[in-house]
């Protein structure tokens, strides 16, 4: 039972949220030992990342819009005009932003949510992997998060030691 009284006010009030985000954020950097670990660096903050995909007249035939933070992509908008579905445009606009991703901005995963009646299978097909079902949200819909690991292009791979040929008896 709450001993004070509180006024509870129901408003959108954009310099409240942004005094709440601040306090938020400063108490979960206070708990985990990771978002304290990326402060003062390049992960700290949110870095858009769009790509687009324009006609031969300059209109837009497509575009991803997303972001990148602590190594993760997250993919929030995809969207091909249907004038040029089918054709391999939305795998090209997403294979770029992972590209970008993984070789400019060091991110090793992405996400992406999307409905049942837009693009699960086009994801799965791309790699993705299904980690959450939400039936009904919005009501009649499911809504589906997945995530792919995105295999880094500038990783080293291990060295072997060259093969030796079968040694033969030195001649003498």
């Amino acid at each position: 039972m709450v001993s004070r009284m509180f006024r509870l006010v129901t408003e959108v009030d954009r310099t409240r949220r942004d005094l709440l985000r601040t306090r938020l954020r400063d108490t979960n950097t206070a708990a985990s030992s990771v978002l304290r670990s990326l402060r003062q660096t390049p992960h700290e903050r949110e870095s858009p990342l769009h790509v687009w995909a324009l006609d031969e007249s300059g209109d837009l035939a497509g575009g991803l819009v997303g972001h990148t933070w602590a190594t993760w992509l997250h993919v929030t908008y995809l969207w091909v005009d249907d004038r040029h579905r089918g054709l391999g445009l939305g795998s090209a606009l997403l294979t770029e932003t992972e590209r970008t991703a993984r070789t400019e901005r060091s991110c090793a995963a992405s996400r992406v949510e999307t409905w049942d009646f837009q693009a699960p299978d086009f994801y799965r097909k791309q790699g993705y992997e299904v980690v959450c079902v939400i039936p009904d949200y919005p009501p009649g819909i499911t809504e589906y998060t997945l995530v792919k690991r995105l295999v880094c292009a500038l990783r080293p791979t291990a060295a072997r030691p060259p093969r030796e040929s079968p040694r033969r008896p030195a001649a003498r």
